[in-house]
């Protein structure tokens, strides 16, 4: 494929950008070659500035649950916009939302609306310490809850290891009040919140993590996990950013059956727009202020056309609950496809999926935590991600993300999913 224009718009970018671009995975570092700079999007296709176009299996990292340019949500925009851009002040829309958020979701009594998944975790994790008065949470290996200095820590060694900062600029100070452990090891917790007793406000996870590839949890982890944080008085946290509404209408929590303290939301409550949310129990909610002492605020929180766009998306996903029996189907036939290649090109492999998500892992072990994935094979995966881009299939450029499908893809899409993959399996025996 000819992406000239892409690749001038990439040293273009570089002069004034750091790396080129806006969000790091983007530079196809882990892959190999340069990014595609996307010009429109339409259903299940992305289609680049030199006109190639792409199966697109990310989906804008999971908030394009219905495919792109969904006319409903573009109509619901068009009309937002034409009443202004910004308020700076309170609209129906917010309430609306909040109203719908509160129905859908198990956890949620009540939900304040803030411009970023990144956001809405700071302020939970706030929120947990101003509620409990403890400063200590514990979050696990390779769950990312976005670019807050308190997340950006590496795990250590040791039952009673305090983090240490995993980038430039973040402080030994804010790292030493966050804890790490292992995902689905129910008995590491267990100790440090034994050896933290009384100083752990909140415990942070994704219930399906999605920033180490796919990995789901094991039985009885979540519910291990909330019975440790009401033994211990802990504020168990869910970040659903990625899975909120994508794995079922109540989002993850409702599918597993295991309903947390407070929840973070993202992606699909924008309907493409930057937004995230923080919601819960009506008692912990209220110390947020104006009612309460927990200080959170932002000036495009609200967002009238943000709003507009998350309001039509979910009330698509309430009015049609089929939607979600649907992509699960779309889903297990690319996973189904995919493995029958495997199996004939005797690669070894881990495919984990649930729902509309999932990753495959060059590896030969079971993937159940981030030790394990990085246990995989990510020079092969280079060499899969980009003869799967010659082929029009747009995958996530790192092992270590998982994909999200959408209603868009439906069986000529499939077709062509399963094909390019036996090709690009083929290529690696």
């Amino acid at each position: 494929m000819n992406r000239k224009i892409s690749l001038d718009l990439f040293e273009r970018a570089k002069g004034y950008i750091p790396g080129g671009v806006n969000s790091p995975v983007r530079a196809f570092k882990a892959v190999g070659g340069n990014p595609l700079f996307i010009k429109t999007a339409k259903g299940a296709y992305l289609y680049d500035e030199d006109g190639n176009g792409y199966i697109d299996m990310i989906n804008s990292w999971g908030p394009m649950i219905l495919g792109h340019a969904f006319e409903a949500v573009e109509e619901a925009v068009i009309k937002a916009v034409k009443d202004s851009p910004s308020f700076g002040a309170p609209g129906r829309r917010e309430v609306e939302i909040a109203e719908l958020i509160v129905d859908m979701v198990p956890s949620i009594e009540k939900v304040r609306m803030v411009n970023s998944g990144t956001e809405a975790t700071m302020s939970a994790i706030r929120v947990a310490r101003g509620f409990t008065g403890r400063q200590k949470f514990i979050k696990f290996e390779g769950c990312y809850h976005g670019h807050g200095d308190a997340f950006l820590i590496a795990a250590g060694s040791g039952a009673v290891t305090m983090g240490t900062p995993d980038s430039p600029g973040v402080t030994p100070g804010t790292a030493q009040d966050t804890l790490l452990a292992p995902f689905n090891n129910l008995e590491f917790v267990r100790q440090l919140l034994e050896e933290n007793r009384d100083q752990v406000a909140a415990i942070i996870i994704e219930p399906v993590g999605g920033n180490m590839g796919c990995v789901p949890p094991e039985s009885g982890f979540l519910e291990g996990l909330r019975s440790l944080c009401d033994e211990h008085g802990v504020v168990l946290i869910f970040d659903e950013v990625m899975t909120g509404f994508r794995l079922a209408r109540g989002g993850a929590q409702e599918r597993l059956g295991v309903t947390p303290d407070l929840t973070t939301l993202g992606k699909i409550i924008g309907g493409g727009f930057p937004v995230g949310a923080y919601g819960g129990k009506k008692e912990i909610m209220d110390f947020v202020s104006p009612a309460g002492p927990v200080y959170q605020a932002g000036t495009l929180s609200g967002n009238p056309v943000a709003m507009a766009a998350g309001l039509e998306m979910l009330r698509h996903l309430d009015d049609n609950p089929g939607v979600y029996s649907q992509i699960e189907k779309t889903t297990t036939k690319i996973v189904d496809g995919i493995k029958q290649s495997l199996n004939k090109h005797g690669l070894k492999y881990t495919i984990n999926h649930i729902g509309s998500m999932y990753s495959l892992f060059f590896s030969d072990q079971k993937v159940t935590d981030f030790e394990t994935a990085k246990t995989c094979d990510t020079a092969k995966f280079g060499k899969y991600f980009n003869s799967m881009l010659e082929q029009g299939v747009y995958l996530a450029p790192s092992q270590f993300e998982s994909l999200f499908i959408s209603t868009a893809i439906l069986q000529q899409e499939i077709d062509q999913i399963v094909e390019a993959n036996d090709v690009a399996l083929g290529g690696l025996v």
